[in-house]
């Protein structure tokens, strides 16, 4: 997908909501709803029209990585950091419309077949910034998971105050969406999602969830910690 569609659909979709409500506040003033919904209705079926599932994110040339740079964030007062002695071993549920839920540990998780790219990181803040990711496609466990046919959706939930974004089925089937558990090389820290976490070039950060714990295929989109509160539900870049 070329620089000049991204830019074009951070200007049409999701910057029109996002400045509306960070100049007001993640609600919006009194009345906003009405505002923000006629926006969202039109901007999707664009998204969608433009989206193109063979597209694939391209890193400039000449761009560097972000490196420690790279912002950390969490809804959490804290950084979110999984407790194994009150928890347990840290797993991944995959479950809803699939034939065969699976729960992995991060070992079977990295055993999957796996993917490295070095792709962009794109904020609805409008802020970008590079960096290698190394994971599994959610693909590979939609295949492993035998997702129905009447999943339509895909829902990430994290350990971080129970965030959690939805994604149409076609987004979170796109190749470069990861279950990523490596940034440049190393294991994730903590302040960028450990012990794994979604990523990919192809939706806007907030939708790539971090501090994961469970992916949920669902026959309808059930929305998301930030979309509840007004930003856009699809997200796309």
């Amino acid at each position: 997908m070329s620089i000049d569609r991204r830019r074009f659909l951070a200007i049409s979709a999701a910057s029109i909501t996002g400045a509306f409500l960070a100049a007001c506040g993640s609600d919006g003033p009194p009345g906003s709803g009405k505002f923000l919904a006629w926006t969202e209705k039109r901007n999707e079926p664009v998204e969608r029209f433009l989206f193109r599932h063979t597209s694939m994110d391209r890193v400039p040339a000449g761009a560097r990585e972000a490196g420690a740079a790279f912002p950390k964030y969490y809804v959490s007062d804290d950084v979110p950091v999984w407790d194994e002695a009150a928890r347990g071993p840290w797993t991944l549920e995959v479950s809803g419309l699939v034939d065969h839920p699976l729960t992995l540990s991060l070992a079977d998780l990295q055993r999957l077949p796996t993917v490295s790219q070095r792709v962009n990181h794109y904020c609805v803040e409008g802020w970008t910034a590079v960096a290698d990711w190394t994971g599994t496609r959610v693909s590979e466990l939609a295949r492993l998971a035998g997702a129905r046919p009447e999943a339509r959706c895909v829902d990430f939930a994290s350990f971080d105050d129970g965030y959690h974004e939805s994604w149409d089925l076609a987004s979170a089937m796109h190749p470069q969406t990861l279950i990523a558990w490596a940034m440049d090389g190393k294991p994730l820290t903590p302040g960028h999602g450990a012990p794994a976490r979604v990523h990919s070039p192809i939706k806007l950060g907030y939708k790539n969830t971090k501090y994961l714990v469970r992916v949920q295929f669902l026959a309808h989109r059930n929305g998301g910690y930030w979309s509840d509160q007004g930003y856009e539900w699809y997200g796309g870049t």
